[in-house]
């Protein structure tokens, strides 16, 4: 999970991945409840984080040391010039601040530092961020943290950052990686973060595009990419490596102790006119689209967009976020690990599930009375599964950045497990839509956040349409890129996902699609191929990946991959089968081991088992259309690793339409009736 500017660095315990596990901030706070569970058709950010109150009259008797670069800023925030809009795409620009009369949008406009200080003042000794390095826990409290994002500020301004040009962060998650983000703030510049897993070329485009005049890395391995890219970076004056000894030494090139020490020289009245001079309506960090659809597009977000999420927000080792391949992954080792218990463990089991997904879901309906069998299945069944993956303390579990099958929601919620969907983009400064433990829908992405609006635009008769935005969570615009802008924002500031949903009567939105992946068939139908891949994959459990084809042609037919290992260093997908995948050939009689195994030889065991999944699944087709008519199964899994795959896990259907056009040529040469089409070996 990525630490973005703004968004969790500042008001509470921060999470620092890989490396850099999480400690927890002392003392832990207590999770709020709620007594309504229908609730209105908004909700606060609190209902999915934390209940903040009592722990900050806690603090309040914490003395502190003042210190002097504390000092509040005495610029007060001034209005945009009557020339401002809603947006803009000029990295100095300003924007005009869509503040309301209550929710989020009725609070008063601060920068990050401000924020910072404030937090300060409240946490001064309370712990912020905790990393384990050489195997010993390295703390830090938020007077600390402070101290060093000022000590890195200053260090950026003497390897020359310029006002508004780029800092950008490449590796994990590390507390270095979070001060640099905060310290490329306070020096004027912008935090820019990259994709650990991008190639060069996707780095110098990043780097390039905002001008970078920093790049901080984590390891040789990732500055080995800066330099092979660096010639075409004229603005860049200097690399910072963090996480490991520098292996070789070269100008301008500094370890991460070095580097601190670079501005000892630097007069704290210089980043002092520095942050005078920032603006809550002005850009201080670039977040870049994954670039799916295209080239990715540098997302500018003011202060003002990433302290407003962070007022009401206090991240804690208690709740997990994860993309939902991470459910898949924990699904399929804990579905693998079951399959091989005894007859009895696998009764209980199957007993205490029926319970526990019954239960929530009269839970999610409104319906409190909690039958003793679920008690009795919590203490045998439910706290030792949620034991055994890590779980055992978390009160909030969160999925969002790509679709989740609803097979996996019911697994989880039948260990007791909700798995709380949210809803956003970049563009909207992170969620815009939550779900609560009180107030949640299988499949839904949960109701607006107080303050925010939700829009369907041109609903058809079914109410889906284009999901809409309003709310100070908005972006300022792309970087240097009107015409995208203003596609993204309407006249009236309404930000266009580009995807398509509705909502319930109680306020609850469902994505069904997106917009540019609609297959138009040559009959004219418009068919979104989400629901019917994620039919499939829950049809056949064996597949991994599955993408619908057929734009303009005359029928539809779908790509298929199978459930192999990955190579834990690169990433790239091996041949070999996954245990699941593996349990599932054996129950079905097939002996294969390899996914090249099963599709050279057509095993007629699990190409019949994928044609009676897909034969099910055309059954519930809602037109003929609808149905799948060919299908192919591809040697290699879709990845990161290959393009296929964005760094979110979200299909890249451009480059899957391109790399494999061979096999879907094959779909519409093939004369033969349903099924699968007579050569299925890449090409």
């Amino acid at each position: 999970m990525r630490c973005e500017a703004g968004a969790g660095a500042l008001g509470g315990t921060m999470l620092c991945e890989a490396n850099a596990p999480v400690a927890v901030a002392e003392p832990v706070p207590v999770a709020c409840s709620h007594s309504d569970p229908q609730g209105s058709a908004e909700v606060s950010l609190d209902d999915v984080l934390l209940n903040s109150s009592a722990r900050a009259v806690e603090v309040q008797s914490i003395k502190t040391v003042e210190d002097p670069k504390m000092e509040r800023s005495q610029v007060s925030y001034k209005a945009s010039s009557p020339t401002s809009g809603l947006w803009t795409t000029q990295r100095d620009g300003e924007v005009k601040l869509r503040i309301t009369e209550k929710g989020l949008g009725s609070k008063a406009p601060e920068t990050v530092h401000e924020l910072f200080q404030e937090t300060v003042k409240k946490y001064s000794n309370y712990y912020a961020l905790a990393s384990k390095k050489n195997g010993k826990w390295v703390k830090l409290t938020y007077q600390m943290y402070y101290n060093e994002c000022w000590k890195a500020a200053k260090s950026f301004l003497k390897l020359g950052l310029e006002r508004f040009h780029g800092v950008c962060i490449l590796g994990f998650n590390a507390a270095e990686w979070i001060i640099a983000d905060i310290a490329a703030i306070l020096a004027g510049g912008f935090a820019v973060g990259i994709y650990a897993t991008n190639s060069p070329e996707a780095c110098c485009y990043v780097a390039e595009n905002c001008n970078a005049n920093v790049v901080v890395v984590e390891n040789h391995k990732q500055l080995q990419k800066i330099l092979e890219i660096q010639h075409k970076l004229p603005d860049l004056k200097a690399i910072v490596q963090y996480g490991e000894a520098l292996k070789e030494k070269r100008p301008n090139l500094y370890f991460w102790s070095e580097f601190m020490e670079l501005g000892r020289d630097v007069p704290d009245t210089q980043l002092h006119e520095i942050i005078k001079s920032q603006k809550p309506n002005q850009c201080c960090t670039l977040i870049y689209t994954s670039g799916t659809t295209g080239q990715p597009k540098g997302v500018m977000l003011s202060h003002d967009n990433g302290t407003l999420v962070e007022t009401l927000r206090e991240v804690r080792p208690t709740s997990f976020l994860g993309v939902p391949r991470v459910w898949e992954k924990m699904e399929e080792r804990m579905k693998s690990i079951g399959a091989k218990s005894s007859a009895f463990q696998r009764k209980v089991a199957a007993w205490a599930k029926e319970i526990g997904l019954q239960t929530n879901l009269d839970r999610m309906n409104g319906y409190y009375n909690i039958p003793m069998n679920f008690h009795i299945a919590k203490h045998l069944v439910y706290k030792k599964v949620q034991k055994a993956i890590g779980l055992d303390r978390c009160t909030k579990c969160f999925t969002g950045a790509a679709p989740i099958s609803r097979e996996t929601l019911e697994f989880f919620l039948s260990l007791d497990i909700p798995v709380l969907e949210l809803y956003g983009m970049s563009e909207s400064t992170g969620p815009h839509t939550v779900s609560a433990p009180h107030m949640f829908r299988l499949s839904s992405c949960g109701k607006s956040i107080l303050g925010c609006e939700t829009r369907i635009h041109n609903a058809d008769q079914h109410g889906v349409g284009e999901v809409c935005f309003s709310g100070r969570h908005v972006f300022m615009g792309y970087l240097n890129m009107e015409d995208k802008t203003k596609e993204a924002i309407d006249e009236e500031g309404w930000l266009h996902s580009g995807d398509l949903g509705k909502l319930d009567a109680h306020g609850f939105l469902y994505i069904t699609g997106r917009i540019k992946e609609l297959i138009i068939t040559a009959g004219g139908e418009n068919i979104p191929p989400v629901p019917i891949e994620d039919a499939v994959k829950a049809a056949v459990p064996i597949i991994s990946n599955a993408m619908l084809v057929g734009d303009k042609a005359k029928f539809v037919a779908m790509l298929l991959t199978l459930k192999c290992n990955v190579n834990a260093d690169t990433g790239e997908p091996r041949d070999d089968l996954t245990p699941e995948a593996l349990e599932y050939c054996q129950r079905l009689g097939s002996k294969a081991t390899k996914a090249s195994e099963i599709i050279r030889s057509k095993d007629k065991d699990v190409y019949a088992a994928i044609q009676k999944g897909i034969a099910a699944v055309n059954e519930n087709a809602i037109s003929n259309a609808q149905r799948i008519q060919k299908w192919t199964l591809l040697e290699k899994d879709f990845s990161v690793f290959s393009g296929e795959l964005g760094p979110t896990m979200k299909l890249k259907r451009a480059v899957v339409l391109e790399k494999y056009k061979d096999q879907i040529t094959q779909f519409y040469a093939d004369l033969d009736g349903p099924g699968p089409v007579r050569s299925s070996l890449r090409q």
